[in-house]
């Protein structure tokens, strides 16, 4: 396949599940969104994000187009079969059914993609501080008939060195599981960098996944790569996706 910027998971994924992250690369649009922005609802030409979204079907040979979502930071999950078009209020969507497109876009927040050992169950989820802390995961591999089957790719976001949060972040999650401690680092003024990667790792090793694999990105350190909200402020979008065709 030829190379479209386009970051591919380094899992033991099936050989009927396709699943990809873009980059910043390979589009039309112009200034801060240059140039493979996918998102309506940042300010860019919305006629460069429907070519971008052309671009990313085409080249990738999507099957069908994507159940783009309008991401609320909460933990709502999309049933792709109980789908009627539009685009649902949702940070994750779940399938069953081949040629289906699971997608959530990104510019900081951390995409998941999960399948089943099967290639018969695959979702994607949408995972910021807040959506991760109230459960989006979770909630995700409810969908999926066992947890222990589900192997999980952790997508480019904000990395360890970069994510400065509040004390108040740190303490939603360490309320949750005292482990989360070890995610944080104080760096003064009541300050502290996490790590969403292990924040992440912790929560779904808890859910009972033992498969999980990506998490060595940073977008915020990599701005010719990716898109980065944390560093820029205005900027464009990056999506990953998941589906399967019949295996």
């Amino acid at each position: 396949m030829p190379d479209h910027g386009f970051i591919y998971p380094d899992w033991p994924a099936p050989a009927n599940v396709k699943a990809l992250c873009t980059s910043r690369l390979g589009g039309v649009s112009e200034g801060v969104f240059a140039s493979l922005n996918l998102g309506t609802h940042v300010g860019d030409d919305i006629a460069a994000v429907m070519q971008n979204r052309l671009l990313l079907k085409q080249q990738a040979d999507l099957p069908d187009e994507p159940a783009w979502l309008n991401q609320v930071h909460g933990t709502e999950v999309l049933v792709l079969e109980n789908w009627q078009g539009g685009v649902a209020d949702a940070d994750a969507s779940f399938t069953q059914t081949a040629g289906k497109v699971c997608v959530v876009m990104t510019a900081d927040c951390l995409p998941v993609l999960f399948c089943d050992q099967h290639g018969q169950q695959v979702a994607a989820a949408h995972a910021g501080w807040r959506g991760l802390c109230n459960g989006v995961l979770e909630q995700t591999l409810q969908h999926f008939a066992n947890p222990a089957e589900v192997m999980v790719w952790l997508g480019p976001a904000i990395g360890p060195t970069a994510f400065e949060v509040g004390a108040e972040v740190r303490q939603a999650f360490i309320q949750q599981d005292a482990a989360a401690n070890r995610a944080f680092v104080p760096i003064g003024h009541g300050k502290y960098l996490a790590d969403i990667y292990l924040l992440t790792g912790q929560r779904l090793t808890a859910a009972g996944v033992t498969q999980i694999y990506g998490g060595s990105y940073c977008t915020v350190s990599q701005p010719q790569q990716f898109f980065s909200y944390r560093r820029d402020g205005q900027t464009g979008r990056m999506a990953s996706l998941i589906w399967f065709s019949q295996g």
